[in-house]
Order: structure tokens, then C-alpha cells, then sequence
């Protein structure tokens, strides 16, 4: 398997285990967003808290060039962390969240 599809797989996977949990309050769902022809990967919470509306996004990674790019991570198990045990060397796995220049102080890719 080549490194593209191999990095698919992992986050396809890691999406779908992401989406396994849902918030305990609330009538809120979790969606798992795979779309390996755009690379672009998300777990969502939908629904309702109360009276209060719930749309947002809890994991955001788009591949790029070949990198795995995490947009963002609302969960408290590091996605990068997770990427890492899956066997992503750091240089492939970009924190998209923080800044360009901030990038270059990290433990992984700058891009």
C-alpha cells in the first residue's frame, strides 16, 4: 500500500473511532465526514442541548501534498498523539491550527 492510501486508511480509521462517542448530555449526534476523493476528514456534533442548538466541529484533518494536516481538535485524546501510534512520522503530521511561523517550534511538520 503507498503512503497516500496508507494515511487514508489511519485517518478514515481514526475518524470513525472519534465518532464512537458521543456527548452524554443533550440529544446530540456525532457524524463521522470521510471523503478520501477530497482528503477531507471531520467528526461533527449535531443537535440539540436543552434549548440551546449543537453544530460544531470535534476533529477537522484534511491531507495535503501528502501531509496529514489537523485543522482541529476538540478532543482530549490528541490526534496527533493517536497519528504518531499509528506509525505517521512526525514530519508528515502538520498542526494546521497554530500559526505558520509558530509551526517551526512544534515536534512535528511545518508544512
Amino acid at each position: 500500500m503507498d503512503t497516500l492510501n496508507r494515511y487514508r486508511q489511519i485517518v478514515r480509521d481514526l475518524i470513525y473511532e472519534y465518532a464512537k462517542y458521543k456527548p452524554s448530555h443533550g440529544q446530540i449526534e456525532t457524524e463521522a465526514i470521510v471523503n478520501p476523493e477530497t482528503d477531507h476528514y471531520e467528526v461533527m456534533h449535531v443537535g440539540w442541548d436543552g434549548q440551546r442548538r449543537v453544530h460544531g466541529c470535534v476533529v477537522h484533518i484534511d491531507i495535503i501534498q501528502g501531509k496529514i494536516w489537523i485543522q482541529h481538535d476538540g478532543t482530549n485524546r490528541p490526534v496527533a498523539e493517536e497519528l504518531l501510534e499509528a506509525g505517521v512520522p512526525k514530519e508528515d503530521i502538520i498542526l494546521g491550527f497554530h500559526p505558520p511561523q509558530i509551526r517551526q517550534y512544534t515536534d512535528y511538520g511545518v508544512a
